[in-house]
């Protein structure tokens, strides 16, 4: 499994940049390789990806959100084992640090033992 860890400081208000974060359906606007995502439910949502030549397919699911905190999911089927953890944390009034930690594996790249 590869872990990801990013963080950015944008210029928004915690609320903001949160809110964001809550619009899933938006991020194939601004986030490479994701080409579709379908909001199931307030919980569950739908990710149709393709990386580096490679589409994929999955299902996630909300496990912890706390409003302007932070937002943690897992996959619950699909082409891709992953989960992760936003955070969101107040700089000022007009800017947050956005910080992402996810672990990934996607299928078929787990080792097989030689037989």
């Amino acid at each position: 499994m590869s872990t990801v860890k990013e963080a950015v400081e944008v210029e928004v208000p915690v609320h903001t940049a949160y809110n964001q974060w809550t619009l899933f359906e938006e991020f194939p606007q601004f986030m490479e390789g994701v080409e579709e995502i379908t909001q199931i439910d307030d919980r569950h949502n739908h990710w149709k990806t393709k990386i580096g030549g490679v589409r994929r397919e999955f299902d996630t699911e909300i496990v912890d959100q706390l409003p302007d905190e932070r937002i943690t999911w897992r996959t619950i089927s699909g082409d891709v084992q992953q989960k992760g953890t936003v955070r969101f944390q107040r700089v000022d009034d007009t800017h947050t640090r956005v910080e992402l930690v996810m672990d990934v594996e996607p299928s078929g790249s787990r080792r097989r033992p030689r037989t």
